[in-house]
């Protein structure tokens, strides 16, 4: 049953959500169905059963996922002469679930440390007018930035988008429309040494569960009055299956875009799944991604309340050389910010 659960989650790549969404769960739980059976390929093999060599056949037939999760050797450390990239979903700078413990000074200090060349932020919240964005985050950085921001207002003095921002020229930037989603995708063209790239920006569809800030199990087993536990469960069924379906469509409208970029793209961002799904897929096809090229250990860039995934990307196309790519384990979101280093052939 749970070798058939794994084959399951290696479909969900291949079919659209929108078509048929049952196996993107599957996808969804693909790191921990395989340790679960790693655990019982380590039981059968001391039982000696026939069904320890059944579970490493599947596992095997599965190995090019297992790599997008997990590096096994490091990539020895190389960032001369290279651009540094970061993208950092820094969860509203945790603004909403407590004004006074905003972590956005700490925020800022990190890239100050850094100094990213290319700054990818999601989940970015302001109090302040958006035009005064960029000298706000030269002044804190010291670091000078030309900026390009998607930015949503809720009428209150709040708002919270989307921000690149970089150390090179821009000579255009543009959005990709999502409709009828929040959801975030911009397009900037720079001049890195006299050649130009198109770089993206994305925050996808999340999940919108009902109770964010509890955990799964909170989700299914917490229920408001007149609420039962099936409809609930059917609650939260429903919300993933959207979450699926939009990522699917969005991800098919960033891929076009993609394919008709005049130049070399880097695609970053916040994806909202995961890996083993359809919309990563989708977006990485023709593309590197750097975690796989010159990661190592675990990729897991979400630790909130939500089991640990990898959902958080930088991805490039060969017209660049990937160098190092590192998670930086800092605890100002509830994702961890990823950098990636580069240089031109």
């Amino acid at each position: 049953m749970l070798g058939l659960a794994l084959i399951l989650s290696y479909l969900s790549v291949h079919v659209n959500p929108e078509d048929l969404a049952f196996p993107a769960f599957f996808g969804l739980a693909y790191p921990y169905l395989l340790l679960v059976n790693i655990i019982l390929v380590i039981i059968w093999a001391m039982l000696l059963r026939l069904e320890a060599l059944i579970s490493v056949v599947l596992i095997a037939a599965g190995f090019n996922h297992f790599l997008n999760y997990i590096q096994l050797f490091k990539t020895k450390e190389n960032k001369e002469d290279t651009f540094r990239v970061i993208s950092y979903n820094v969860h509203l700078f945790n603004y909403l679930n407590n004004k006074e413990t905003s972590s956005q000074k700490k925020v800022f200090e990190f890239v100050k440390a850094h100094k990213p060349d290319i700054l990818f932020i999601q989940e970015f919240y302001t109090g302040e007018n958006p035009s005064k964005i960029k000298a706000s985050i030269n002044s804190a950085t010291g670091l000078k930035y030309n900026t390009h921001l998607k930015i949503l207002g809720n009428g209150k003095n709040r708002f919270y988008g989307i921000a690149t921002f970089t150390r090179y020229p821009i000579i255009n930037k543009g959005e990709i429309i999502h409709p009828h989603s929040s959801s975030l995708t911009t397009f900037t063209d720079i001049i890195i040494q006299k050649d130009t790239f198109r770089i993206y920006n994305n925050y996808l569809e999340s999940f919108r569960l009902k109770r964010m800030e509890r955990s799964f199990i909170e989700e299914i087993t917490s229920t408001d009055d007149n609420e039962s536990f099936s409809e609930v469960t059917k609650n939260l069924y429903s919300r993933l299956k959207k979450g699926f379906v939009n990522r699917s469509l969005q991800a098919q409208i960033v891929k076009d875009h993609i394919r008709k970029s005049p130049y070399p793209v880097i695609v970053s961002g916040d994806f909202n799944d995961t890996p083993v799904s359809y919309a990563y897929r989708k977006i990485r096809n023709g593309l590197n991604d750097s975690f796989v090229n010159s990661g190592y250990g675990a990729g897991f860039t979400y630790k909130g309340n939500y089991p640990p995934n990898r959902i958080d990307y930088i991805l490039y196309d060969n017209k660049l050389i990937n160098k190092y790519f590192e998670i930086i384990k800092v605890k100002y979101s509830d994702h961890y910010p990823i950098i990636a280093y580069f240089r031109k052939p």
